[in-house]
């Protein structure tokens, strides 16, 4: 008998890209991450590497190989990869919330407040630009990447609010 895997955010995003790309190469769903989930949750792409076979050997993805090119592990959700997946989303959602921004960081622990406000604020529009361009572009997405997108675009424009206050507010040299 196979024990139950401990599952992660990490795992989750595995099984939740699995279903939606129906199949997919460890390096299909790094590239599918990257355009999608690593705009709001950051997994090394190593870890999603890795992912794959510990879901396959829990039961959860099947795989095959390639015959031909690479050679490369093509995976897809088992059944119990399905169920897994549906069990996590009718799961609550914890009640906290992670925000994890190296300059807030920075800031907190006395950073030239000008100096960051300067490099977030590039950070920030540039994201802000990105995402809204996904949104543009990719009009026949789910609605759950839809609605992602617009939550980190509501993020974007309230990170640039804060750092554009932050550098008035902050001293000239």
């Amino acid at each position: 008998m196979v024990s139950s895997p401990r599952l992660t955010e990490a795992s989750y995003i595995v099984l939740g890209l699995l279903e939606q790309a129906k199949s997919a190469t460890a390096y299909e769903l790094k590239q599918l991450a990257q355009m999608s989930t690593i705009n709001f949750w950051s997994v090394p792409h190593t870890q999603l590497y890795t992912e794959c076979p510990r879901l396959a050997s829990a039961g959860l993805l099947s795989g095959r190989q390639e015959e031909t090119g690479r050679r490369r592990r093509v995976y897809q959700l088992t059944d119990s990869g399905r169920e897994a997946l549906a069990q996590w989303r009718a799961e609550p959602a914890p009640q906290s919330y992670e925000l994890r921004d190296a300059g807030t960081l920075k800031l907190f622990f006395g950073a030239d407040p000008a100096t960051l406000a300067a490099e977030r604020l590039e950070t920030h529009r540039h994201r802000l630009a990105r995402c809204e361009e996904m949104l543009a572009e990719l009009t026949d997405i789910p609605r759950g990447w839809r609605l992602a997108l617009e939550c980190g675009i509501g993020h974007e424009r309230e990170f640039i609010r804060f750092w554009s206050r932050v550098s008035k507010e902050a001293p000239t040299s």
